[in-house]
């Protein structure tokens, strides 16, 4: 494997890596209090309903600031996010670089219902002309120090994952990650790929630049971390999933990750052994889908595991330089929702409080976006 090639997979890998989480708590309930006449007895009802919520992790938010109510009629496509606040960041003690939890209050804003499909991209692409970096020859400017006549046998293609016939060890991620000439947009995973009757799936393999310049075409941009968890927790502050505090309410999956043995065995009980077409299952309280789990999706937010401790209570807008300790010469943007390669076994970072990173000129076969505006 090519140093480009060996760095790529390195970099797809590392967001997949997490620690194995706890069981999950037992599911939230409310209980409605009736109107009770005497004016002490009704102080004591709101005390106890806001106990209630607070106890279960659903505290509601809070319509402040500008946006309370959408400006006009909704973009196709798009949904409208009331302005509030919410608890940011992780409670349940598995991302140190999700902490420490902050309270942040935004405007409203309108995003995409669901991630980019495959037919949207190539609306663009068609319009535009547009080459994605993975079908371009490798940048020089993108590999400091790297002599540029290496560069010149490494032809366009991208990192592809290649699940392993048998159980391997989750220590060398090699065996499960490929670089692969040709991979790209319309090939996820590699030339004898298509994504011919999958208009309607998530598209893959764009880096941020591409994602970027898509919604710049579309007259939107990229979310904001901030923004993108927000959406993600639909109203319910401080739950541990998009969608409440139960991992399969009533006994069903409600998002498209990893069941079985990774990386060798999916079983594929949610329905899909891959990445599966938008809105297969029941939106959050937004009304948004796959906010969890499918593929990954790119933020505006350059990625510092220490921005929490910094960040603006109001309309964050991310950190103005990046770092990541394991690789700080190489700048990456925050990457959010996880994907279908996510599992309670190897990686939560499903999870609304999970942050993910990736280098900016980089794609994978489990890498999406949507916008926001």
């Amino acid at each position: 494997m090519s140093k480009r090639a060996k760095k790529k997979a390195e970099l797809a890998a590392a967001q997949e890596r997490a620690r194995q989480s706890p069981s999950a708590p037992p599911r939230a309930s409310r209980r409605w209090l009736v109107a009770i006449p005497t004016t002490l007895a009704l102080v004591i009802a709101i005390v106890m309903l806001a106990f209630a919520l607070r106890r279960h992790g659903e505290d509601v938010t809070t319509a402040t600031g500008r946006g309370a109510a959408p400006p006009g009629p909704a973009p196709e496509g798009m949904v409208w996010v009331p302005a509030g606040a919410f608890s940011m960041g992780d409670t349940t003690g598995n991302f140190e670089d999700a902490n420490p939890l902050h309270r942040v209050e935004l405007d409203g804003f309108w995003i995409d219902r669901t991630e980019v499909t495959n037919a949207q991209f190539k609306k663009f692409v068609d319009a535009t002309r547009y080459v994605t970096v993975a079908e371009r020859p490798p940048d020089p400017r993108d590999f400091p120090g790297v002599p540029p006549e290496q560069l010149k046998d490494v032809q366009p293609g991208s990192i592809v994952f290649t699940p392993p016939p048998t159980d391997v060890p989750l220590d060398n991620f090699g065996q499960w990650w490929t670089y692969v000439p040709g991979a790209n947009w319309r090939h996820p995973d590699g030339p004898g790929s298509t994504i011919d009757g999958k208009d309607n799936h998530p598209v893959v393999q764009v880096c941020w630049h591409d994602a970027a310049a898509y919604a710049k075409w579309a007259g939107k941009r990229l979310p904001t971390e901030a923004e993108w968890e927000y959406a993600a927790r639909g109203g319910l502050d401080r739950a541990r999933f998009a969608w409440g505090n139960e991992l399969k309410p009533d006994n069903k999956w409600q998002a498209n990750i990893w069941q079985g043995r990774f990386p060798a065995a999916n079983s594929a009980e949610d329905g899909f052994a891959r990445i599966a077409p938008v809105a297969q299952f029941p939106p959050n309280g937004y009304g948004l889908h796959d906010m969890a789990g499918n593929v990954w999706e790119w933020c505006a937010d350059w990625y510092r595991p220490d921005y929490y401790a910094a960040s603006p209570a109001r309309n964050p807008p991310g950190p103005t330089d990046s770092l990541d300790p394991n690789e700080p010469g190489m700048p990456k943007r925050v990457q959010r929702g996880g994907s279908f390669l996510c599992s309670d076994g190897y990686c939560i970072r499903y999870l609304p409080a999970g942050r993910g990173k990736g280098d900016v000129a980089s794609a994978a076969s489990h890498v999406g976006f949507r916008c926001a505006k």
